[in-house]
This record gives structure tokens, sequence and C-alpha cells, in this order.
């Protein structure tokens, strides 16, 4: 055999192949060549015959080892960022109460989320990223082309913020239902004003995030949302320290705590997109206005047409969601955003690391039409999935209500609203790894640039859910409608994950479904094993301690009992989805040792 001088390994590459002809090469007695395994998200070159090539970097490995570390990585940025998110969100809830204004405040904060996800906001984190990958083929790298994407994405940004914001009043129209007694839309309004603003620097961070993503750089988009936790906390000890309180009759835009709160939460956002400014320009991108179409933009005009469809439908059931809520009681609202916040710090730990390690490597297998790889990135990433957030789900489902019974009865909370709190969390436990897969499944199809599909999934996710709110509000009586509304949202997450399935298999044919499956029971009965442990566990803690120490006693106590108990039976059972955190865990006890 010998090497092929047309060929010339380049100096990325860690390996050269040989070429050869296989009638001259001779195999011992029962051996084969290696056969393609759909479970692991490399190509089949990496596990050909190579040789190395000794001044090359090592060759990447494979999924157990890249996309585990890069993982980890990000779920450590992932965590302190929800940590700090939700730390100023209780904060928020001791200093104002769970009442009318956390309320107006919650429903406020989200419309620049809103408007961003119409605009701009689902096409950039689904579809600019594969387009950017593609784009690195192009002879400047791609930069010409990230050049126009961003200068069309800023114009469309700052008109769409300017018109928001002259319609806030015809947002609090739409979400707020003002026959109830316990709303107040003027001050949502008011509030609204102040921080549809976010709507542009929302734009930026998600511009430069996706740029720097497809450019392999995951860190700084990561622990950029920590800056603006930060500057909101400390926006919240300002508010804290400004006398009187917010007037809710009259309210008015001069009040300074209005302003504080507003503004500060605003300044954070800002905040959040400039600080990526300096490792974008560290990754060697210069940003110039380039006007002008690139054919390609009009490739991504027709995916953006359909992601914008996926967005509005998104946000009808949104909207019908919150009318809803606001037809309860007071306080509503504010359970239901904490709640989803508590659901989304595993979520954003676990799933989010790995979308977002994994989606430049599904980009690029549906680029090259490696089929088999895409359905092995697929299978590896929903099997971690299952192994690391069915555990949280039964865990979640068992202290949801000592997490709000510890953590809103102080300040100015009530023992029943933190507990209605708590019964929200648990049950939105139930829709953790349905949200996942949907959320990953969808990916895979922006990756191939179908955003058709999506759009037509999220249509019948939506059709399926609004009657059910309706059927909440119908039946439950007003201090139940958050629970009825939570189930509904997980039950939703449910039939998206399984149609998304169906679709998958008739579009990409075998999904090793069977080895998923394999997974997905034996997860689903060790973490049920963690549940009950747990449950046993805060059975002997006394209730003479009262509601509130009870709940604060119960609450480590009760997680980590059904924690360990779940990911010590995944490791026992040497599950191998669960292998790369087990090698994990034990390199960082060596490196203490």
């Amino acid at each position: 055999m010998q090497q092929d001088d047309r060929t010339p390994p380049r100096p990325e590459e860690a390996t050269a192949f040989i070429a050869f002809d296989a009638s001259e090469l001779s195999l011992p007695g029962g051996a084969h060549w290696p056969t393609r395994d759909l479970d692991v998200p490399r190509s089949y070159t990496e596990i050909a015959v190579q040789v190395a090539v000794p001044q090359a970097p090592p060759s990447p490995i494979g999924p157990a080892g890249s996309v585990a570390q890069s993982s980890s990585r990000l779920a450590v940025a992932a965590l302190v960022s929800r940590i700090t998110g939700f730390g100023w969100k209780i904060a928020l809830a001791l200093i104002i109460g769970t009442g009318v204004v956390n309320d107006s405040f919650n429903i406020a904060n989200t419309l620049p989320n809103m408007v961003f996800e119409l605009l701009l906001g689902g096409v950039l984190s689904s579809v600019v990223i594969p387009l950017l990958v593609r784009s690195h083929d192009d002879p400047d790298g791609g930069e010409a082309y990230a050049q126009r994407l961003i200068t069309m994405a800023l114009v469309l940004l700052a008109l769409g913020t300017a018109c928001a914001v002259a319609a806030a009043p015809l947002f609090t129209l739409l979400y707020v239902d003002s026959s109830s007694p316990d709303t107040s839309p003027a001050l949502t309004t008011a509030l609204g004003y102040l921080v549809l603003p976010q709507i542009f620097f929302y734009g930026l961070f998600a511009l430069f995030a996706a740029i720097l993503n497809a450019k392999n750089v995951f860190g700084p988009p990561a622990w950029a949302p920590v800056l603006n936790n930060l500057v909101v906390l400390v926006t919240l000890g300002v508010f804290y320290l400004v006398p009187g309180e917010i007037s809710l009759s009259p309210v008015r835009m001069g009040d300074p705590k209005l302003l504080v709160l507003g503004l500060g939460v605003t300044l954070g956002i800002v905040c959040q997109a400039v600080v990526l400014i300096p490792p974008l320009l560290r990754s060697g991108f210069r940003f110039r206005w380039r006007w002008g179409i690139d054919p390609r933009l009009k490739e991504f005009g027709g995916l953006a047409a359909w992601i914008l469809g996926y967005v509005g439908v998104s946000q009808i059931g949104l909207v019908v969601n919150t009318n809803v809520l606001t037809s309860g009681t007071s306080g509503g609202v504010t359970a239901y955003t904490y709640a989803w916040l508590l659901f989304q710090l595993p979520y954003g730990v676990i799933g989010v690391s790995l979308l977002t390690a994994f989606m430049p490597r599904m980009s690029r297998a549906a680029a090259d039409g490696d089929t088999p790889r895409l359905v092995g990135d697929l299978s590896y990433a929903a099997r971690l999935s299952t192994v690391l957030l069915l555990p949280c789900t039964a865990v979640l489902a068992v202290i949801g209500t000592p997490i709000g019974i510890a953590i809103f009865t102080w300040g100015r909370g009530t023992l029943a609203d933190a507990d209605r709190l708590g019964q929200t969390l648990a049950i939105s436990a139930l829709g953790l790894l349905p949200y996942a897969m949907v959320l990953l499944q969808l990916r895979v199809f922006y990756a191939m640039k179908d955003a058709r599909t999506p759009t037509l999934i999220m249509i019948v996710m939506t059709a399926v859910k609004i009657p059910m709110l309706f059927l909440c509000q119908g039946v439950l009586d007003r201090e139940h409608i958050v629970l009825g509304a939570m189930l509904v949202n997980g039950a939703t997450y449910v039939i998206g994950a399984v149609v998304g399935q169906v679709w998958l298999w008739v579009r990409l044919g075998h999904l090793r479904s069977r080895r998923a499956l394999r997974v997905i029971l034996v997860t689903t009965a060790v973490s049920a094993l963690g549940a009950g442990a747990a449950y046993l566990a805060g059975l002997g803690v006394p209730a003479s301690l009262g509601p509130s120490w009870q709940a604060i006693v119960r609450l480590p106590l009760e997680g980590l009992v059904g924690a360990g108990v779940s990911f010590g039976l995944l490791a026992a059972l040497k599950v191998s989805e669960f292998d790369p955190i087990s090698r994990r865990i034990a390199g960082l006890r060596r490196a203490r040792a």
C-alpha cells in the first residue's frame, strides 16, 4: 500500500488516508471492515484505516469526549446564568411580593421577547447558524455574507423596536384580561414603554452569538446573560433603597421606582449584547455596512417566512395562555412565570448546552448530505437528554412544593401563594423531557433547511393547546387555573414530541428508536425509584418545624436523595449514555485527590 500523493492531507487534518487496492489486502479469518454505527456521531472515515500525521493536532474524538466536554463547559455557564437569573426573580418577589405589581412586570417583560421572536429571534437561533456554517466555505470565510445578514437584521430590528414601543397599549389589550379585578393594565403599559427597547439589543446579542457559535466560540455568549443578571440585581438593590411604592392608582410614568425598575432591567440586556463585541473582534470578524442581496439571502428569506409563521402561531398560544392566567386570581402569572424559570433551570443547564454543541455538527452533516451522521447526532443527543433530564423531572415533581414554600414565604410572600407556585412547578416537571425533545427535533429540521415542518408541528400543538386552556378556564376555579395551564403546557409538548418523531421517521427513515426506547424505559424506572426515595426521606422531617422551616429542611434532603439514587443507579447499571458524566465526575475526584 502506498500513500496517494494526489490528495495530500491538509494541515488542519489529524489523519491522512491510505489508498489501496482491496484485492491486494488479505484479512485474517473472520475479520471484516468496520460498519457504520448510527449511534456514534462521527463520519465513517474517522473509524476507517488511518495513519497519524505527526505535525498535525490530535483528531476529534467521539461524542463521549468532545461533545460531552464542550457541553460540560457550557453547562457551567448555563448553571450560573440560570441561578443568577432566578436569583433576581426571587429578590423581586421578596421586594414587591407576588401580586398585581409582579404580574404586571412579568407580562411587560415578556413583550420584548415576544416581539423579538416575531421579528428575528426564531430565525436567528434556528436558521442563521446553519447558513453561517455553510458560508464558511466562501473564499472570505463567510464574512461578507455575515455582514449583509447583520445589515439587514439591524434595519429590521430598529424599525420593529420603534413600532413596538408605540404599540405598548395594544400589547396590553392582547395579553391582559382587563375585566379581572386582579390586574393593572395601566402599570403593564407603563412598564412596557420602558422595557420594549430591549428588542433591539436582544437582536444584537442573538446576531453576535450566532456568528460566534458558527465559529465554534461558545463561551462568551454563554456567560453574557450572567452579566445581565448581575446588572438587574444591582438595579433591584437601588429599587429597594428608593423610598416609596409604585403607585397603582394612578400609575405615573415619572414614578422613580417605576423608572428604576424598567430602565434597569433594560440596561441589563444592553450590557449582555455589548459584552460580545470584544470576543467578536478577537474572532477576526469585522463589521461594515454591506448592502445588496446575496443570492443565499433569498434562501434565508424563504426559511425566515416559515420561521415567522412558527413564531406567530406560538405567540397566539402565548396570548391565549396569558389571558387565561390573568382571568384567575392575582399572582397566577407570577406563579406560572417563576415555575417556568425553575423548570428551565435543568433544561438550561443540560438541554441548551447539548443543543449549542450539537447544532453546528448537525448543520455540517446536513450540508454534506450525510444522513447517517445526522441521525447519529440526533439519536445520541436524544439519549443524553433522557438520562440527564428524566431524573430531574422525578426530583422536581417531589421537591416542587418545598421549593415554593422555602423560597417565597419570606418578605412579602404568603404561604398560600408560595404553595401554589410550588404545585405549579411540580406539575411543570412532567413536560421537561418532551420540551427538550421538541426543541431538538426542530433543530434537526432547521439543519436540513426545512423551516416548513416545524411550523406545521407548532400549528398542531397550538390547535391542541388553545381549546384545553379554555377548558381550564371554564371548569377550574380561579385559584387553580394556573395549575391547569401548566398541565396543558406539558401535554402540548408531549404531543409535539410524538408528532415530531413520526415526521422525522418519515423524512430520515431509521432513527435508532429501539435503542432510545430502551434508554427511556431504564431511565424512567431508575427515576421512579429516585422519586420514591426522595419522598420517603421527606416523610422523616417533623411537621413541628412549621411550614417554612420544614420545607427548608426537606428541599436539600429530598433533592440530594432523589438525584443521588437516580444518577447512582444509572452509573451502577453502566448505562452507556451516562458514561461521559461518570468519567467527568471520576476525573474531578482524581483532580481533587
